[in-house]
């Protein structure tokens, strides 16, 4: 006979904050992530819980063991419970009333099905108590053992009530699924995707945010282009195998997914840049980050000696310089553990920026008015630096700056 699914023995199960939470509310079940990642054998991070206690009475009954009830949108049934400074996500068991696509109304319910019906994949309604002991309504863990991403009853319906689940079927899938996407959510995702058109910037960025964070998002993204759900997000073509390469390297080597670069090692030039910040409101950081990888166009074309890497980090800034590195080593073909890549991207990333040893002062010590005068001077002396390959002896700077004064004439 097979054991029952459980999540007992958790680490963050046992930690006296969680218990003192779920004692607060007294009927109360983890729900989502924090269940199906522990199944998986995956990190916790976020924990949310469901009660059937209404959003006053979840407020009332924290708060009376000192915690702090934040509003999050108690419309909805959701606060945020706050305790030794960690969010603990709450909300009422509910049902739908109606939907437009983008936003539900919804009436709270004390029907752990019901809640359950509502929600979009059947690997993410599934509960535990603070036991362990697992609630699955709609063979949730069986879908997670198989690493099937499936819609929880009617797809067309569920995607009708919210839009975002096409993008959401993609990133779970991203982090969660393996082989072949669902057919009928892929059908139904096709179909749809005319309705990612009304969705908001923000909820946009953030799903495919996460899908681009995935270790292995490839086949996600490769099947959002065949569909045409791609187009609907990121206009023109899109170079999925540029973004299989960088995903490689990362994956062998072990680097940290960056969802700008990938973002833009798909992307075909600096005007598609620019319409996808604008569209996925991205944040100044980020829009920044995304444009600066095609504002100088190919900044690395071979992998670049010390030298030269110094002068480009100086130039360009480290973040942007370690992105160039790894576009050029992913266009070069070269081994994925290319040994010369690697060094180029590991002296990149120990890099520390290097100090002039002059200022703006310095120059008006040495006879220069103030004015433009200043700034050319300090460009100059600046330039010659650089060319020197940043040589870390001040009293020699100190002489290029009186060498620039008195060739300028002033005394």
């Amino acid at each position: 006979m097979n054991a029952k699914p459980s999540i007992a023995g958790q680490s963050w199960l046992a930690s006296p904050d969680v218990r003192a939470v779920m004692d607060a509310l007294g009927v109360a079940r983890l729900v989502g992530g924090c269940v199906r990642n522990s199944l998986l054998g995956l990190g916790v991070d976020d924990i949310d819980i469901a009660t059937p206690l209404t959003p006053d009475a979840v407020a009332q009954a924290v708060r009376a063991c000192g915690m702090k009830a934040i509003d999050t949108g108690a419309e909805h049934g959701t606060l945020t419970v706050i305790l030794n400074s960690r969010p603990y996500e709450v909300t009422t068991l509910r049902r739908d009333v109606s939907t437009d696509g983008r936003r539900a109304t919804v009436a709270f319910t004390t029907a752990w099905e019901e809640d359950a019906a509502r929600r979009d994949f059947t690997i993410n309604a599934l509960y535990a108590d603070i036991e362990g002991q697992i609630f699955d309504y709609h063979h949730g863990v069986a879908d997670l053992k198989a690493g099937l991403v499936r819609f929880i009853g009617d797809a067309d319906m569920r995607i009708a009530e919210d839009h975002l689940r096409i993008l959401r079927l993609f990133r779970i899938h991203a982090w969660y699924g393996r082989g072949e996407i669902d057919a009928v959510a892929l059908r139904a995702a096709r179909d749809g995707r005319g309705k990612i058109r009304a969705l908001s910037g923000e909820r946009i960025q953030k799903e495919m945010t996460k899908l681009l964070r995935a270790r292995r998002p490839v086949h996600a993204m490769r099947s959002m282009r065949d569909i045409h759900v791609l187009d609907e997000i990121v206009p023109g073509d899109t170079d999925i195998d540029m973004l299989s390469r960088l995903c490689e390297i990362d994956i062998a080597n072990d680097f940290r997914a960056d969802a700008i670069l990938r973002l833009g090692a798909i992307m075909s030039g600096d005007e598609v840049a620019r319409q996808v910040a604008s569209r996925w409101r991205l944040s100044n950081d980020d829009r920044a980050d995304l444009l600066g990888l095609f504002k100088h166009g190919r900044l690395i074309d071979d992998a670049p000696d010390a030298r030269t890497l110094r002068r480009l980090l100086y130039r360009h800034g480290q973040a942007q310089v370690c992105r160039q590195v790894l576009l050029a080593w992913a266009r070069s073909g070269t081994p994925v553990d290319d040994a010369a890549w690697r060094g180029v991207h590991r002296d990149a990333l120990a890099w520390v920026r290097p100090v002039l040893g002059v200022d703006g002062a310095d120059v008006l010590r040495a006879g220069v008015p103030e004015g433009p005068g200043v700034g050319q001077v300090l460009h100059e002396v600046e330039t010659w630096w650089v060319d020197a390959d940043f040589p870390d002896d001040l009293r020699l700077v100190q002489e290029r700056l009186r060498h620039v004064v008195d060739g300028r004439g002033v005394t």
